[in-house]
């Protein structure tokens, strides 16, 4: 194992060369969340007084596996879990290396319940041989134990409903502070997430105290609809203390993470609705999100963006054709359809569905609104919102249409599919059974990749940027092309609908 040591503000950082380029994994960017430290905000870390060995990812934060294709295998993880890995190419350990290259920071999906910054699919050596980039992949607190709202147990739980949050902007802090040891620019940073990843990269850009720390965003699948408002928070907090049967700080402090991720788990079946569905929380956010309506977050990130915040920062953003049917059941009926189309309020769009889809059946109707409801249009609509506030165009969008052979293409392009395209991993575990037998899409892979690189080095992907007339979008597939105004008038249907 060749290893290389770097010399950060943070201390002594050894790593080891993999793949032809370095990687350093599990490094700490903030003290364990641990004992009293838990529903706390973050808190910096001492220097290393050793040299640090960063030759082994770090454990997930705590989390039940799901259900999904995605996220139903068992993790490692443990409450210490708020550590980040870079990936940098093989020069930046020379001492006369230059350095500024542009970073990409990645959050990591999975619904603010799973995931972790590990994940082959995020691997980020393509990137830094390819396009001589510093990727950087973290971890962050999920579920209860990132966003459960204990604001009422006293101070001290001030920031308990928005703590994930506040590790992404304390790992976003670690990166402006260390980055340059590893050959990155801290002035050129770009945070890219996808799914509950992208939500968090909406969210930041709607934050104040992110201002700064980056420059540059890539939210996949997800923009800036997915904060729970206080109120909703509250009524969380009530179930989830009682199917926790605690009520005070003590027993908070006391219980285990797994009784926390069971009582997490029992309230979250309660209130969820499914296929973005109006709850008796008055939203059809899942509970355990950032919380709105705090000291961070004073609105909605929606409300914050169309005001003009993060204005400044270039916005690359798109959503996969057919989202849903990574979750969808397959067995839609005309009552189940007009259950979710009364719930979202969309029995016009609906209508307007099934004039332009006429050959589509109702699991294909289902999954077209459902995906534009709870993706496509959230995206466009934070795309509007910037357009009316930026005095430059800096605004690009995408739509990844490629269908995966999988399951007898039952899932098309479903949700989760671009992400290695997007890091040209197409040969990384798991790649294949998402994307099927056949012949391997390179094809796709080096379009998107090459687009991603563009504008993470330069601040364009390489298509004309987003207006509110030409609504240009590219369209990632077999022949990849700029489509301009794709799918108006199922667009226009949502026109005045939440």
């Amino acid at each position: 194992m060749n290893k290389s040591t770097i010399n950060a503000p943070c201390g002594h950082i050894q790593g080891r060369e993999k793949e032809g380029v370095l990687l350093f994994c599990g490094i700490p960017y903030a003290q364990p969340p641990i004992n009293n430290l838990r529903f706390k905000a973050p808190q910096p870390l001492e220097a290393f007084k050793e040299p640090f060995s960063a030759l082994k990812f770090g454990p997930a934060a705590p989390q039940l596996a799901g259900e999904g294709l995605t996220d139903s295998a068992s993790v490692r993880w443990n409450e210490d879990c708020l550590t980040l890995n870079i990936t940098t190419p093989k020069q930046a350990a020379d001492s006369t290396d230059g350095g500024k290259r542009a970073v990409l920071v990645w959050i990591h999906g999975g619904g603010y319940r799973t995931g972790q910054g590990a994940i082959p699919w995020y691997n980020g050596t393509r990137f830094a041989i390819n396009g001589d980039i510093v990727v950087v992949s973290i971890n962050y607190r999920l579920g209860a134990l990132g966003f459960a709202d204990l604001t009422h147990l006293g101070e001290e739980f001030a920031t308990s409903n928005i703590n994930g949050t506040l590790d992404q902007l304390a790992a976003l802090q670690w990166v402006h502070k260390n980055i340059a040891a590893f050959g990155g620019d801290p002035s050129r940073v770009t945070v890219a997430g996808e799914s509950a990843g992208a939500f968090s990269v909406g969210t930041l850009l709607a934050c104040e105290a992110a201002q700064g720390l980056f420059h540059q965003a890539i939210p996949q699948s997800g923009a800036a609809h997915h904060t729970l408002p206080s109120e909703a928070a509250a009524k969380v907090t009530e179930r989830f203390l009682a199917d926790l049967d605690e009520k005070n700080a003590i027993g908070l402090l006391a219980v285990s993470p797994e009784q926390i991720l069971q009582a997490q788990a029992t309230t979250s079946r309660h209130f969820e609705t499914g296929a973005g569905v109006m709850s008796e929380l008055g939203t059809t956010v899942a509970p355990f999100y950032p919380v709105h309506g705090t000291t961070l977050l004073p609105t909605d990130p929606l409300t914050a963006i169309s005001s003009g915040m993060g204005s400044q920062i270039a916005v690359l953003t798109g959503t996969n054709a057919d989202e849903t049917t990574l979750w969808s059941s397959g067995a839609a009926n005309e009552a189940k359809l007009q259950r979710v189309i009364e719930g979202l309020g969309a029995e016009t769009a609906l209508a307007t569905y099934k004039t332009t889809r006429p050959n589509a059946d109702l699991d294909a109707l289902l999954v077209a609104l459902t995906t534009d409801h709870m993706f496509r249009i959230p995206a466009i609509r934070m795309l509007e919102a910037r357009t009316q506030n930026n005095s430059i165009n800096n605004n690009w969008l995408y739509q990844f249409n490629w269908c995966s052979r999988a399951f007898d293409g039952k899932l098309k392009a479903t949700h989760a599919l671009e992400i290695p395209f997007a890091f040209d991993n197409l040969d990384r575990a798991g790649v294949e059974l998402f994307i099927g037998p056949g012949e391997k899409p390179q094809h796709v892979a080096d379009a998107m990749h090459s687009a991603w690189t563009s504008f993470i080095n330069d601040g364009n992907p390489g298509w004309p940027a987003y207006d509110l007339e030409q609504r240009a979008t590219m369209c990632f597939n077999n022949e990849s092309a700029v489509v301009d105004n794709p799918g108006q008038i199922e667009r226009e249907a949502w026109d005045g609908l939440r």
